[in-house]
């Protein structure tokens, strides 16, 4: 945002933001002055079905594989930290933020005014659609990818320039710095994707980053699912950061640390774009003291860390070695959560698994749909596997 637009335009804008992003789960954004209005969400996401009678149905499934939440956490410590905390409730969270960030800050290897904390990374994501295209502009995104910061561009009149990943599921990093032009104002990419499950090779995004971004262009790496992958060091773009580069990360305790219900996350970017940000937002007001003091004990309970990490590990090999026997192809996944594809319209499949207790996802991915299956526990992931069976075997 730049200094000329008033708040009380921002508000107004972002407001209207808002209210088209809360219609997406349901069935269409509502028309506003000033923003984007599809007809449908299928014009919008990638196909996703998605309707307001599966949300109802969500306190009586028996496996919940929906939403790629983490089913072993918050941890012990997590949790006690957060019971202590509430005692605190009638005090502003200030001092446990700035506890937070400096740890944060410390992890990632920078300095405290390179972090930016929020409720969960989605938050990071939007704030930086707005704040990139309160004047239009055009975002360069994979085909398909996570919707949330496309989802809030495109409610700010922002154009999605798609560029469909490879044969690979990878990102087409050629392609997308074609589509790159003088009116590009953010590059997002999701490392790793969502909802493929697939990596890019670090190498090759480091260069793509250091090429692209620049004083105009904004390059977002979404690290959401960093953490699964044996090695999230050699992975992250946080270093480019350090090296001048105007990318931005993106990090969550939704996935690893399974604290997806209690909103925390952050994001690594240069300090001048974390100011800019807190220009508009009071970003530490939107925090909660239970969940920063819940993010502080879990970043030191390493063994949760592992174990989550090994038991996400050993579903996805459950699961892949029951797709297999029940002859399905599916995608290789580094994350918590895979895909494949299905022969069966999307809802009908939907309403199938669900009338058994089962929640999944479906994605149209290139005119074909796929179900998107989070990783649960052995049990949850047996109940999928013979529901599966039973509804398109």
């Amino acid at each position: 945002m730049t200094p000329s637009l008033s708040r009380r335009t921002w508000l107004r804008k972002a407001a209207l933001a808002g209210a088209g992003l809360a219609a997406a789960p349901t069935i269409a954004l509502n028309a506003s002055p000033g923003l984007v209005a599809p007809n449908s969400v299928r014009e919008i996401m990638p196909s996703l079905q998605w309707e307001k009678a599966h949300v109802a149905a969500l306190p009586q499934l028996k496996a919940r594989l929906l939403a790629n939440e983490n089913p072993w956490g918050p941890s012990p410590n997590a949790r006690l930290a957060i019971m202590e905390a509430a005692k605190g409730g009638n005090r502003y969270q200030h001092e446990a933020s700035a506890q937070l960030k400096t740890m944060v800050a410390k992890f990632e290897g920078v300095s405290e005014d390179h972090i930016l904390l929020a409720p969960g990374s989605s938050d990071v994501l939007e704030k930086m659609a707005i704040l990139h295209f309160m004047r239009g502009g055009n975002l360069v995104a994979a085909d398909p990818a996570y919707m949330s910061l496309i989802v809030t561009a495109m409610s700010m009149q922002a154009e999605w320039k798609k560029v469909r990943l490879t044969d690979s599921w990878a990102h087409d990093l050629e392609g997308m710095a074609k589509a790159v032009d003088k009116d590009t104002k953010l590059v997002y990419i999701c490392n790793p994707n969502n909802p493929t499950g697939t990596l890019t090779p670090a190498d090759e995004l480091r260069s793509f980053c250091r090429n692209i971004a620049s004083e105009q262009t904004t390059v977002f790496v979404d690290e959401a699912y960093l953490e699964f992958l044996p090695n999230p060091k050699e992975q992250t773009m946080v270093p480019l950061i350090k090296e001048g580069k105007n990318v931005v990360v993106a990090r969550t305790f939704s996935k690893v640390h399974g604290m997806a219900g209690l909103r925390i996350g952050y994001g690594v970017m240069l300090p001048g774009m974390v100011e800019k940000i807190e220009a508009i937002w009071r970003s530490n007001m939107s925090l909660c003291k239970t969940s920063v003091m819940g993010a502080m004990a879990s970043m030191e309970d390493h063994d949760f860390q592992a174990k989550s990490i090994a038991a996400t590990a050993a579903a996805r090999e459950q699961t892949a070695a029951g797709l297999k026997k029940l002859g399905f192809h599916y995608v290789p996944s580094l994350t918590s959560f895979m895909i494949f594809p299905i022969a069966m319209e999307g809802k009908s499949f939907l309403d199938a698994m669900f009338a058994k207790g089962v929640g999944v996802r479906v994605f149209n991915v290139f005119g074909k749909d796929y179900c998107r299956v989070s990783m649960g526990t052995p049990e949850e992931m047996d109940l999928f596997l013979t529901a599966l069976e039973e509804v398109l075997v």
